[in-house]
């Protein structure tokens, strides 16, 4: 049985009340849109019986202008298997000049007045990768993810019954995922919650855009660290919200700061566990002192642990909404990090008086992450692999974050990098006089990606730094791309 139909040639016309021949039209279209590139050298033509009905011409007159075209030495024909665009078109094809009116050049569509005002607002955010090298801080260490165990569980779901793993999925999440992560919540990081509180989305900044859209007006005040994740503060920015750039010192998020600036605020955005960009923990004190502050204003926050499970040494301080005994914080948690970020997977847990409105809101206009995608990282989590996995990277991040310590101290003065005590990114802070940008762009000259920690300021911050993230990278590699920036010591005095 043949699997290849051959290419759809759906753009052939034939018109029967012209004086030209069919066949002879058929020829010319054929012609033309082999000349044109419209099919690739190589690709095989439909048979001529299919041809002859999609069209609704005799197969005599398909097989006329096939034969023709091969004769031209454009088609290639293969007993027994078919009829082929030859592959002497490769580079061959005549670049024919496109013709455009002489007139005024288009006009752009309109924006609405919300988008062009985010235009002008938005942080630029930095391309994400798909290949690890030195210091991106985007990926995880893909090179230890268990393939293995990954493809038999995509397996099993892929030969299950059609309708589970191809129509449509529940648009809060498929029902064993949002119980998975529940559990998992409730035993890894000590937050007491209910599947239904568990709203699966595409992503944490998908997370962050629902949540903006479902809970700000234009002009709402929003507490957001400065610096702080680029990709929320521009979730934010979309929604109309009025940011408020809070600083962040080694406690975290300063909640003196953001009551001097704006005390009714509507949603104040911190990551806790891990500060995004500088790596800080933030504090009991200063958690305690965010949520009064959030109950005071009648306010919500937004907690983005995005990677909270990777903690070195002794226990971690609990997530935000552990302790959150009022229903403020809004939790926002991606496997991108503590899976792969291909997946496009995140979940939201919103307070119990905000399941309804998530749930109308899903059901509205939200389609949903694909089942399979959301039943295979289920199992996953169900049959301990997931576990097994976070301490695997664990004692993986520790070492190549001790690795970039160790190395890194050879660029002392010039670059101050700070250990963390847990993810896998880090900072490492410059002089008050070094060019960050022309450190940036030099690193990326010799193969290194750093990013300059102004990119993450809404507000100017006094320091000058660099984001290294050491996760991705094998400690080999992590101690080439410190010599590579020991190269650029001109630049950082």
């Amino acid at each position: 049985m043949k699997t290849n139909a051959g290419a759809l040639l759906s753009s052939l016309r034939i018109d029967r009340a012209a004086d030209r021949k069919i066949s002879i039209q058929l020829y010319m279209g054929l012609k033309e849109i082999l000349l044109s590139g419209g099919v690739a050298p190589g690709d095989r033509l439909p048979a001529s019986r299919t041809l002859a009905k999609e069209i609704g011409v005799s197969r005599t007159t398909v097989i006329d202008a096939l034969e023709r075209l091969t004769a031209d030495g454009l088609l290639e024909a293969r007993v027994g298997d078919g009829t082929y665009v030859s592959r002497a078109l490769s580079g061959r094809r005549p670049v024919r000049p496109v013709s455009l009116p002489v007139s005024a050049p288009p006009a752009s569509p309109r924006l609405s007045h919300a988008a062009t005002h985010a235009q002008r607002l938005f942080a630029p955010r930095a391309w994400l990768p798909h290949r690890s090298q030195a210091f991106i801080t985007a990926l995880p260490a893909l090179d230890l993810f268990p393939m293995a165990h990954w493809a038999r569980l995509a397996a099993r779901h892929w030969r299950s019954g059609r309708e589970q793993v191809m129509g449509y999925g529940h648009p809060s999440g498929y029902q064993g995922l949002r119980e998975a992560i529940a559990t998992h919540l409730n035993a890894a990081r000590g937050i007491k919650c209910d599947p239904e509180q568990v709203f699966i989305v595409a992503g944490a900044q998908q997370a962050f855009f629902l949540i903006s859209t479902l809970l700000l007006n234009p002009g709402d005040p929003v507490w957001f660290e400065n610096p702080g994740a680029i990709g929320a503060r521009n979730a934010f920015v979309a929604s109309g919200a009025s940011i408020v750039p809070v600083e962040v010192d080694d406690e975290g998020l300063s909640v003196a700061d953001g009551l001097r600036k704006a005390p009714h605020f509507r949603i104040a955005f911190a990551t806790p566990s891990h500060q995004q960009p500088l790596g800080h923990v933030m504090s009991l004190t200063r958690r305690l002192a965010l949520l009064r502050a959030a109950e005071d204003a009648d306010a919500l926050i937004v907690e983005d642990d995005y990677d909270g499970e990777f903690y070195y040494g002794s226990q971690p301080q609990p997530p935000l909404k552990s302790i959150d005994t009022q229903e403020r914080v809004v939790y926002v948690g991606t496997f991108s990090k503590t899976l792969f970020p291909s997946l496009r997977l995140g979940f939201i847990l919103v307070p119990r008086g905000l399941v309804q409105a998530f749930a109308e809101v899903s059901a509205s206009w939200l389609s949903g992450v694909p089942t399979v995608t959301q039943a295979v990282v289920a199992d996953f989590m169900n049959e301990g692999l997931f576990s097994t996995h976070i301490r695997l990277m664990r004692r993986a991040y520790k070492a190549r974050h001790d690795a970039l310590i160790e190395a890194a101290a050879s660029l002392a003065p010039a670059i101050e990098v700070r250990p963390t005590s847990g993810g896998f990114h880090t900072v490492g802070f410059l002089a008050d006089d070094a060019d960050e940008d022309a450190i940036v762009a030099g690193a990326r000259a010799r193969g290194v990606v750093v990013a300059g920690l102004s990119r993450y300021c809404a507000a100017p911050i006094g320091r000058k730094g660099l984001v290294l993230g050491f996760g991705g990278v094998n400690p080999d590699e992590i101690r080439r791309g410190v010599l590579a920036l020991e190269t650029l010591s001109e630049l950082m005095a």
